[in-house]
């Protein structure tokens, strides 16, 4: 499995990252929408940890895709109409600010709380604010919970993009970033080599037939 992207399919590294980071969205979106309700206990607070945990790492895989995708080449659109195209790449540019701001408000609702914050429990992250602030923890709540039902729909609208394009179109779109071995696009097909054929020998004129000299008899 090829590490870089070529002009037909993406590579290893960037369909790693865009599956571990899906995963890594949805589990903490789960756990966010769970916790939420929770009565004040240990339980939660350790369910909290994780959470700002999980936002945490994918922050910095988001990141690491940036610096990765900026490295290489990205392949070559499929034939699509031109709205499409455009759409496709605007709801791209969505997710990726989507994955940055989420985790960023997380943290800075986070600080705005006075809470500390580690990162699975070994590395503490400073804080944004340097101290509690009312007011921004109550603007940053409410921009984490809106910006991630907004990252929701985005993630809907892909995904229903994506399988439109394997079941109806019938294009290799989602199937390049599946993580599978091989490339999706069909090698074309090579025409059979031509047959060669002898070409019969002309058939004699009159003329060459009257001056062929007559065929020797044996005489007894």
């Amino acid at each position: 499995m090829a590490l870089r992207s070529t002009q037909t399919r993406w590579g290893g590294v960037t369909r790693t990252l865009h599956w571990i980071i899906a995963i890594l969205i949805i589990g903490a979106g789960c756990v966010g929408l769970y916790m939420a309700d929770l009565p004040n206990s240990p339980q939660k607070i350790k369910i909290y940890a994780i959470h700002k945990s999980v936002g945490l790492t994918i922050l910095a895989l988001v990141l690491l895709r940036v610096v990765w995708r900026l490295s290489e080449r990205r392949p070559t659109d499929l034939p699509m109409p031109r709205w499409q195209q455009l759409a496709a790449h605007a709801t791209h540019w969505l997710l990726y600010a989507l994955m940055f701001a989420i985790p960023l408000s997380g943290w800075l609702y986070n600080s705005a709380s006075g809470y500390p914050l580690q990162w699975w429990w070994t590395v503490q992250m400073p804080s944004l604010t340097g101290g509690a602030d009312p007011d921004l923890k109550s603007f940053a709540h409410g921009a984490h919970f809106w910006l991630f039902m907004l990252l929701v729909a985005a993630l809907l609208a892909h995904a229903g993009a994506a399988l439109k394009h394997h079941f109806i179109d019938r294009d290799a779109t989602l199937a390049r970033m599946l993580p599978i071995v091989g490339d999706p696009t069909p090698a074309p097909v090579q025409p059979p080599a031509p047959v060669a054929v002898a070409e019969p020998e002309p058939e004699p004129t009159v003329a060459e037939v009257a001056a062929a000299p007559a065929p020797e008899t044996k005489e007894n």
